[in-house]
Parts: structure tokens; C-alpha cells; sequence
């Protein structure tokens, strides 16, 4: 009776024992499939990007050392491109960041399906993606018209309309190319002289693809420079001011626009062409509008004092116009100086009408009704629709310059110049000619009926005091 007890325990024990040891195992299996996937999930963190999929940064740096190393001993040659979404923070700004997601996802899908393998897609930040494109021929030529030809078909499938909000929105892309290959090129070699080659595609009007240059980095250095010292006479105070008379057929000033200056402490004055761009591309532009804000209203403060009520025009650039709190900021502006809305023109340009139609109408009222009066500058050489014209409280059109730079004798200026004249009065609206420097000039426009008359023939850009004792 005891052995049978004794051999029963025994089997019974046995029996749990070997039950615990199964649990065991399918636990440590368990544990073990669990620390792959953490460890997964880990390597996918590391070296994806978290919104498009697409590899990150990390993952492009290691290959493109790769691709380096492969190139320096002739193995396989490869080209670098840098690409940007232009305008992608209109999206951003006019439809919010969800929208801006959306449209990155679906350009990520799209560059994906035209790169295979070895080559690579990557997303570094923001809107900003790295092709690294593997395999390409030998031969320089070749490999050049081998990547060109990737980079246009990127570009092409760019064009195809995308849906982010509910409508049909366009991108375009700009793109900076580089070879790999030369000596002693390292991946932050390649990734700036594609990131250079960028910054001359959308220095030449976007929407282009640029091949990097040996003389382009004297370029960059220059405009880093240029950068670097603008933000300094930002803080500094050393941005100036300059007034240009606008006269009527009498020859009566009956208004002035507010040009912004720059004198360089080395290299004396910078050309506004020079400067202001880079003003937009970096954001300065939204301080350096709110100072030129607060000039305008100095200035028509002592307008007021000596009993005039010229107007005074200033440039508003799209970029201030969009920016998070323009209206209530103008409106503080005006509000802390004591003026008037109606003692400003904001001049806008057609770009700016364009990009979000809706937006741009709802906030041009809100301000016309305010008092405030709106000038397109430079209209006809941007988007000029009758579509605008009829829908936002304008009430005025600046003619560009190159429009009046072949009048009287070039046809096609003349027409164009006469069509401008003769809608402004349908519409009654203002029209003000810029540049004009000669008179037989200003015998067309005043035969013409032109308003106003802006240019070095009535007087060159003065600073206030000087414009204001022009006045008597």
C-alpha cells in the first residue's frame, strides 16, 4: 500500500512538474518574440520617419557612406538629391498642419513609386526629402542624364493634383542635384552641395532641377553672409527709410510710397532686390514689414501736422500678410501712433491674391471696412484675373515698370498699358505708372488718363525729411 502511494505521488508530481515546464517554455517564447518586437519596434523608430515611413536621416547618412565608398573605388556610381515642396506652407497655413500631414504622405507615396532599389527615398524633416539614387553608369555624362531624368520624372509626378482638404491642390518641386564620387567627398560634402544646388533652383523661380557647381558655394557663402548681416541690422536698427512722390497731371504730389533701405556698414547699399528676398525666405520680412508699419505712421503723423492728408503707400508682403495675427497687430500699430487707417495704402502683390482667394477676400474686407485702402503693385506681370479684380475692395493698380519702359514706341507695351487705363475706369479704380523717366513717358499716360505718375522723372526716392521739404 505505501509503494502504491509512493508510485502514485511520483507519477503525480512528474506530471505537474512537467506542466509547470511547458508554461515555462511557452512563456520564455513569449518573452523571447516579445524583446524581438520591442527591438523591432526600436530599429524602426530609429531609422524611420514617423509620419511618411519613409527612412529617416540616420538611414540615409550610413548609405550614403556606402554609396561613397562604392564610388571612390569605381564600383558604383550615384547621385544625391535634395528636394523641396515649394509653397508647402501656404498649405500649412490656410488649411492647417493635419492638411499639411496629408499632402506629406501622399508625396512620400509618390516619390516612392518611382525609386526601386538600392535606391532610396527619405524624408530628413519638414518638407524637406533626400533621393539617393544607386546604380548610375560610369561615365559622368551618363550618370548625369541618368539622374536628370529620375528628377524630371519626380517632378512630373508632383503635378498631378492632390487631395488634402477636400479640393484639388498642386505641387511643385524644386531639386538639387549632386554626384558622388569626387575626392575626398564626404556625406556632409554631398548633402550641402545638394542642399546649394536646391538653393539656386528656387533662387531661379522654383520648380526646376539645378545641378550642383563648384562656383555655387561662393554663391551660398555670400547669401549665408548676406543672411547673417541682414538679421544684424534688423536688431540693430540700421534698415532706413526712402519716400518716392506720386504726381497727377499737374504735376501735384497726391501720393508717396515707403521704400525700404539698407546701407551696409562695409558694403554700403544693398539693392532692395538683394535684400528683400532673403527677408521673405528667412521670415525677417514679418519684423522688418511691422517696422516699415511703424515709419509710415511717423511720417504721417507730420503730414498731418502740417495740415496734409497725402496718402502714403506700403508694401505688405504676402508672407506678413499671412502671418498669425497681421490684422490685429496693423490694427495696434495704427492704434499706439494715433493714425488713421485711411492715411495708409497697403500695397499687395497678385501672388498673394492667388494662393488662397477666400482667405485673402475675408481679410481684405475686414480691413476695408476699416478704412484701410488696397493697390496691387507690379499688376500684370504676376496673375492678373478679372476674377479678383471684381471680387476684392481694390482700390488701386500700380502699371509695372516694364510695362512703361517702352512706351510710346513699343506696340505690345502700348497696348497693354492702354487695356490697363481703360478697365481701371470701368472698374474705378486708381491707376498709378511706376518708373517713369521720361516725357514722352508721361505724355501717353496723362493722354491716356493715368492717375498718377511715379518715377525719377518727377523724383528720385528722398528721406522723409527731404520728401517732406519738397512739399513747402
Amino acid at each position: 500500500m505505501k509503494w502504491g502511494l509512493l508510485a502514485l505521488n511520483f507519477f503525480t508530481v512528474n506530471a505537474i512538474v512537467g506542466l509547470s515546464a511547458a508554461v515555462l517554455l511557452r512563456r520564455l517564447d513569449d518573452a523571447v518574440q516579445h524583446a524581438q518586437q520591442a527591438q523591432l519596434v526600436l530599429k524602426q523608430q530609429a531609422e524611420l520617419d514617423h509620419l511618411t515611413g519613409l527612412p529617416n536621416r540616420r538611414v540615409l547618412m550610413q548609405q550614403t557612406r556606402e554609396a561613397l565608398d562604392a564610388a571612390q573605388v569605381g564600383a558604383d556610381r550615384s547621385a544625391l538629391m535634395f528636394i523641396d515642396l515649394d509653397n508647402f506652407k501656404d498649405i500649412n497655413d490656410n488649411h492647417g498642419h493635419l492638411a499639411g500631414d496629408r499632402m506629406l504622405k501622399q508625396v512620400a507615396q509618390r516619390m516612392a513609386a518611382q525609386v526601386t532599389a538600392p535606391s532610396l527615398v527619405t524624408r530628413t524633416g519638414g518638407d524637406e526629402f533626400v533621393v539617393l539614387q544607386r546604380g548610375l553608369a560610369p561615365s559622368p555624362r551618363e550618370a548625369t542624364g541618368q539622374a536628370q531624368f529620375l528628377a524630371e520624372r519626380l517632378r512630373g509626378a508632383m503635378m498631378q493634383p492632390f487631395d488634402v482638404t477636400g479640393g484639388t491642390h498642386q505641387a511643385h518641386i524644386s531639386i538639387g542635384v549632386t554626384l558622388l564620387g569626387q575626392p575626398g567627398q564626404t556625406p556632409d560634402d554631398v548633402l550641402r552641395e545638394a542642399d546649394t544646388a536646391l538653393y539656386r533652383a528656387k533662387a531661379q523661380g522654383r520648380n526646376r532641377v539645378v545641378f550642383f557647381e563648384p562656383s555655387m558655394q561662393t554663391e551660398l557663402r555670400e547669401r549665408l553672409q548676406l543672411e547673417t548681416d541682414l538679421q544684424a541690422a534688423v536688431a540693430l536698427g540700421q534698415l532706413g527709410v526712402a519716400v518716392q512722390s506720386q504726381v497727377n497731371a499737374q504735376g501735384r504730389v497726391v501720393g508717396a510710397e515707403m521704400l525700404m533701405r539698407w546701407v551696409h556698414p562695409q558694403q554700403g547699399a544693398i539693392p532692395p532686390g538683394q535684400f528683400i528676398p532673403v527677408a521673405e525666405e528667412t521670415g525677417l520680412i514679418v519684423p522688418m514689414g511691422e517696422w516699415m508699419l511703424e515709419q509710415a505712421c511717423q511720417l504721417a503723423l507730420q503730414l498731418e501736422a502740417r495740415g496734409s492728408d497725402i496718402p502714403l503707400s506700403v508694401n505688405i508682403s504676402a508672407r506678413q500678410f499671412r502671418h498669425a495675427g497681421f490684422e490685429a497687430r496693423l490694427l495696434s500699430i495704427l492704434e499706439a501712433n494715433g493714425v488713421e487707417p485711411r492715411r495708409l495704402v497697403l500695397e499687395v502683390t497678385e501672388s498673394l491674391l492667388i494662393a488662397d482667394l477666400e482667405a485673402t477676400v475675408a481679410s481684405m474686407n475686414r480691413l476695408a471696412s476699416l478704412g484701410f485702402e488696397f493697390s496691387v503693385d507690379d499688376f500684370g506681370t504676376g496673375y492678373s484675373s478679372l476674377a479678383y479684380l471684381k471680387r476684392l475692395p481694390l482700390h488701386e493698380l500700380k502699371i509695372d515698370r516694364s510695362f512703361v519702359d517702352g512706351l510710346p514706341g513699343d506696340a505690345n507695351d502700348a497696348a497693354l498699358v492702354t487695356l490697363i487705363l481703360s478697365m481701371s475706369t470701368s472698374l474705378k479704380l486708381r491707376v498709378v505708372a511706376e518708373g517713369v523717366e521720361t516725357r514722352e513717358q508721361a505724355a501717353f499716360l496723362q493722354a491716356h488718363q493715368c492717375h498718377a505718375m511715379q518715377g525719377f522723372l518727377y523724383s528720385r526716392p528722398l528721406s522723409p525729411t527731404d520728401w517732406l521739404n519738397t512739399l513747402g
